[in-house]
């Protein structure tokens, strides 16, 4: 039997997802209206990606007999500074969904429920990437500044995902 708690939180977990796909299509718009169109593209295959991986979730809800129950997804802003401040809100924004997906995990871990600590540790795995890619991005981002010809260059390079 699927416990409660767990799926409660998986719950909520798909709203964050959901939300993570809502603000990388809003960071998407922002980088296409700034014209950044590799980074557009960037954001918006991470938008779709946050969404497979709240489905992931909804999923595994039905697969263990449980019910899911969609809860409001707040309003992403819709504004930025530069390109940097955008991939700075990446990094934070990764950093947070990590420790989320480490809170689902301890909730397995203290249920004793093993099939959901197996499901959970791809999401662990994928965090991993998740905060290395945008580190990177940012740190590329540091190097060029918020102006000039070599953000264009890092543009072209995040167009290429």
């Amino acid at each position: 039997m699927f416990n409660r708690n767990l799926e409660a939180a998986i719950n909520d977990q798909i709203k964050h997802e959901l939300y993570s796909a809502y603000l990388y299509l809003s960071m998407s718009a922002w980088a296409e209206s700034n014209n950044m169109p590799g980074a557009a593209k960037w954001l918006g295959k991470q938008a779709a990606e946050e969404q497979e991986h709240a489905m992931k979730f909804y999923g595994y809800v039905h697969d263990r007999g449980g019910k899911v129950v969609l809860q409001a997804i707040p309003q992403p802003p819709a504004e930025w500074t530069s390109l940097l401040d955008v991939f700075e809100q990446v990094k934070e924004h990764e950093a947070k969904v990590t420790g989320l997906i480490n809170r689902l995990y301890e909730i397995a871990v203290k249920e004793n429920d093993y099939a959901g600590q197996v499901m959970l540790q791809w999401f662990i795995s994928e965090q991993v990437e998740e905060e290395k890619n945008a580190a990177t991005i940012v740190d590329a981002l540091r190097h060029v500044g918020t102006q000039g010809a070599a953000l264009f260059m890092v543009d072209r390079w995040l167009g290429e995902r």
